[in-house]
C-alpha cells in the first residue's frame, strides 16, 4: 500500500483514528479543516476517498478509516469537484454492504449542495444501478433539499418523477422515495404516492401504509385512521368467519406477487437492511 504518496497535511488522516469515535457527527466535520486542509488539497482528498487499497485495508488498521475522513473533509470543503468521483463509491453499498457510504455520503452531498443535483438525478434515473445505491442517491437529494431550501422544489420534482415509475421500481425504492417526499412535506406529490400504494408497489416496512403517510402529511388525523382500522377489523372478522366455511386453494394476489418477484430470503434481507438503516439514522440524530 503506497501511503507515502499522500502529502502533508492529508497524511494525518491515515492515522486520525476510528471514524466511529472521531468526527462521526457531521456537525463536527469542520474539525478536519483545523488540520490545515483547504481547497488546494481537494484532488488528493478525492484520491484518498476512492482509494480501493485504503478502503479495504486490514480492518484493525487505522488506514482503513482514512477514506471516510477524506470524504468528510470534502463535505466540509463543499468540494464540487468530488461530485462525480464519489458516485463511484455507491456500488459498494450493494456489493459490499458498505453502511458507512450509505449513511455518510448523503451528508457529504448535502454539504456540497445544489451543484450535485444533476449528477444525482442522472444516477437515480439510471436503472442499471441496483436498488440500494439508488436509494442512497435519493437520500442525497433529500439532504440537499434540507440544507439548501432554495433547491427543495427541484429535489421534490426529481423524487416525484422517479416515483411516477412505481410499476418499474422495486417496492423498497418506492418506499424510500415516499419517505423523502414526506420528510420534505411534499403535499404536491400526494396523488402519485396514493397511486403507488393503490398498485401495491410500496414496501410498508418503511413508512407504513397510505393511511400512515396521510397522517404524516397532515391529510388525516391519527384518530380518523384508528377508527377506520377498527371498522376494517370488524369487517375482516366477519369475512373470515364466512370464508372459513368455504375453503380455497387460490393464493392472495399480494402473496403471489411478492413470492413471484423475489424469494423470501431476499425479502428478509431487504427488511434487515432497512431496519439497520433506520436504527443507525435514528441514533445519529439523537
Amino acid at each position: 500500500m503506497d501511503t507515502a504518496s499522500y502529502p502533508a497535511p492529508i497524511d494525518k488522516l491515515l492515522s486520525y483514528g476510528d471514524a466511529g469515535e472521531v468526527g462521526e457527527n457531521p456537525k463536527d466535520w469542520s474539525q478536519y479543516l483545523e488540520l490545515g486542509l483547504g481547497p488546494e488539497h481537494i484532488p488528493d482528498l478525492i484520491r484518498m476517498a476512492t482509494d480501493e487499497e485504503l478502503r479495504w485495508a486490514e480492518s484493525n488498521s487505522l488506514e482503513v478509516w482514512a477514506p471516510i475522513h477524506a470524504w468528510r473533509a470534502l463535505g466540509a470543503l463543499r468540494a464540487e469537484a468530488a461530485i462525480e468521483p464519489l458516485l463511484s463509491l455507491f456500488k459498494d453499498i450493494e456489493e459490499n454492504d458498505d453502511e458507512w457510504a450509505m449513511e455518510e455520503l448523503p451528508e457529504v452531498y448535502g454539504m456540497i449542495g445544489p451543484a450535485a443535483i444533476p449528477a444525482l438525478e442522472r444516477y437515480i434515473d439510471d436503472t442499471s444501478h441496483p436498488t440500494w445505491p439508488r436509494v442512497t442517491a435519493r437520500q442525497c437529494l433529500e439532504e440537499i433539499a434540507k440544507r439548501h431550501p432554495e433547491s427543495r422544489d427541484d429535489c421534490v420534482a426529481i423524487l416525484t418523477r422517479q416515483l411516477e415509475r412505481f410499476e418499474e421500481n422495486d417496492d423498497e425504492l418506492n418506499a424510500f422515495l415516499i419517505s423523502s417526499l414526506v420528510h420534505l412535506k411534499a403535499l404536491e406529490a400526494a396523488p402519485v404516492m396514493e397511486q403507488a400504494f393503490a398498485a401495491d408497489r410500496v414496501e410498508t416496512f418503511i413508512m407504513g401504509d397510505w393511511d400512515d403517510v396521510q397522517v404524516e402529511l397532515g391529510l388525516k388525523s391519527e384518530e380518523e385512521v384508528r377508527e377506520q382500522r377498527r371498522s376494517q377489523a370488524v369487517a375482516s372478522n366477519v369475512l373470515s368467519n364466512i370464508s372459513a366455511e368455504v375453503p380455497t386453494s387460490v393464493p392472495s394476489s399480494s402473496y403471489y406477487r411478492q413470492t413471484s418477484q423475489r424469494s423470501r430470503a431476499d425479502h428478509k434481507k431487504s427488511k434487515i437492511k432497512m431496519a439497520k438503516h433506520s436504527r443507525k439514522k435514528n441514533r445519529r440524530r439523537k
